[in-house]
């Protein structure tokens, strides 16, 4: 198996719907914000190379949107999803699969592009996509907290545009690869188990979106179901401190990666940094 990081972009959020409930004079010790309270995020995406097949793990925003829509996400740098996939030696015909953890417009959007007859095609041609059936539906039947999210221009090529695969239920995709689904952030949200030369490594996408929300009750505003996510949180973590877990976070700007530790004060993001940083550092620690 292969595993490489991908950014989409960088962009701007507000740091109190980041954190939902957790006053700014405790999370901004852990994740810093500027004086408009505005937070640098990224859009991590996940390239998985396992049994011959080639696997992207969301798309980001994309570019379909008028600049109004834009001017509140607040992009920053140069980071752009199909050129870092080239650095990283992939071309669009080269995904396989891309699987959607689910369809917000920040995770989907990169998926389709606007074709030459005005209409949105799909960015990679060849691949299935992969969605759960519950996330399928309540995008297509958005509840109208949610309904902003999920935007028409980004669905149509998803359901429409080529191949698609839903996901019932939790099992293996590859022998490398399983998926979990979790309900608080929003329904049937992917969460890909990834067995990596010894190590369960998670991508945590808006389940646990950055290092600073491994501690339990730091849940964002936007999860549509906390006391649901608290409890899937709960229950993770104790498996992810017992495992050795290694995490990916997808919206993290500072931190790629970490493991979980467990003290009397909670639960807290251990040994942060790049992804193979930290699978150095829990290779070291199994052998010793």
């Amino acid at each position: 198996m292969k595993i490489t990081s991908v950014i989409a972009e960088n962009w701007k959020s507000d740091g109190g719907a980041i954190f939902g409930v957790v006053p700014k004079a405790i999370w901004s010790k852990l994740y810093p914000a500027d004086e408009n309270n505005l937070q640098n995020v990224t859009s991590r995406c996940l390239v998985v190379e396992d049994e011959g097949r080639v696997i992207l793990f969301d798309t980001g925003m994309g570019n379909k949107q008028a600049e109004k829509f834009f001017q509140f996400r607040y992009r920053f740098g140069n980071d752009n999803l199909l050129n870092n996939l080239a650095i990283a030696g992939y071309s669009p015909d080269d995904i396989t699969d891309v699987v959607f953890t689910h369809l917000h417009y920040d995770h989907c959007g990169g998926a389709s592009a606007w074709g030459k007859d005005g209409k949105p095609v799909r960015t990679f041609p060849r691949a299935t996509y992969h969605v759960s059936r519950a996330q399928a539906e309540w995008a297509l039947h958005p509840n109208k907290r949610e309904a902003a999210s999920y935007l028409t221009e980004n669905l149509e090529p998803i359901f429409q545009g080529g191949k698609i695969n839903f996901i019932d239920e939790e099992g293996p995709f590859t022998s490398g690869v399983y998926f979990k689904l979790f309900h608080g952030h929003t329904a049937g949200q992917i969460v890909p188990f990834l067995f990596y030369e010894g190590h369960t490594v998670v991508f945590t996408a808006d389940f646990i979106p950055s290092a600073a929300h491994v501690p339990l009750v730091y849940i964002p505003a936007y999860d549509i179901q906390p006391l649901i996510t608290l409890q899937e949180k709960e229950a993770f973590l104790e498996e992810a401190v017992a495992e050795d877990f290694i995490l990916i976070f997808q919206h993290d700007y500072y931190t790629e990666s970490a493991m979980v530790g467990k003290t009397e004060k909670g639960f807290k993001a251990l040994h942060p940094g790049k992804f193979t940083e930290v699978v150095e550092f829990a290779s070291m620690s199994v052998d010793q």
